[in-house]
């Protein structure tokens, strides 16, 4: 197994109870990524479930998740022949800490689609033409950026050189830094891969999340996935972004929406 398939397994221990160990390498100066962590919760959902994707999440982030042992709790509500839907709930030291209603589903690879709108404009420009993060950051926050191979849009970049760009918007090419093509888990871990989106309008720091709802579109070709991010209204301190992700083979494989705080302003 990879990494990131080591790094998010997790072990039945009793009916609807698992155990997980978060890696720190998925996270930001000890606070887990978000999106690791509901790929922690699917795998659980999906072991709980008759079917083979997690089409469906709801999570609230109730507290900052640090890495380290954890239990997974599943409370099946309902399970189908088209669809299941399960409570997750991660709890560490006995409290919770995220709450996720995951619906499950077996997608078929084969499937093609009636209907799809157009990919995001402006697309996501050739890899050879985007940016790594290089060496920016230090040891207590490039944990996650090192188990990932994300190439941004150098457009959307310009908040590293104290110049954003104005606009709440973000875009890059997302792999794993080990060999573990696009699946259901990596889904999960890129819809919440980029940089906050308001770095490109001056916010600095953390920008925690407060609930994140994402949807697994298709079963994704092998390849990089392109990430684009933007944003509809930021106020009052609280900020929305929406992701969608396309694979390598131009198909909508995942979308997401996510309200979070905004960190403070430079």
């Amino acid at each position: 197994m990879s990494r990131f398939g080591d790094a998010t397994a997790v072990e039945r221990t009793a009916e609807g109870r698992y155990e997980a160990d978060l890696d720190a390498g998925f996270s930001f100066a000890e606070a887990v990524n978000g999106g690791y962590l509901m790929a922690v919760l699917a795998r659980a959902a999906v072991d709980a479930s008759p079917h083979e994707h997690p089409v469906a999440t709801a999570a609230t982030f109730l507290r900052v998740a640090k890495p380290g042992r954890a239990e997974v709790l599943v409370e099946t509500r309902k399970s189908g022949r088209t669809a299941a839907t399960a409570r997750v709930g991660l709890v560490q030291d006995g409290v919770p800490v995220v709450e996720a209603l995951i619906t499950t589903s077996t997608l078929d690879a084969g499937d093609e689609p009636d209907w799809v709108g157009e990919p995001p404009v402006p697309a996501v420009p050739p890899i050879e033409h985007c940016t790594s993060f290089g060496g920016v950051g230090d040891d207590r926050t490039r944990g996650f950026a090192d188990q990932v191979d994300m190439r941004f849009d150098p457009a959307t970049m310009g908040w590293l050189d104290g110049q954003p760009g104005g606009r709440p918007e973000m875009r890059a090419w997302f792999g794993l830094a080990d060999p573990h093509e696009p699946d259901a888990y990596a889904l999960a871990l890129a819809v919440d891969a980029l940089p906050p989106i308001v770095l490109n309008m001056g916010a600095r720091g953390w920008a925690p999340t407060v609930e994140m709802t994402w949807h697994m579109r298709a079963v994704p070709a092998p390849g990089p996935l392109a990430v684009h991010g933007s944003g509809r209204l930021v106020t009052g301190g609280w900020f929305d972004e929406e992701v969608e992700v396309w694979d390598s083979a131009g198909r909508l494989v995942a979308q997401s929406r996510q309200l979070a705080r905004v960190g403070r302003k430079s």
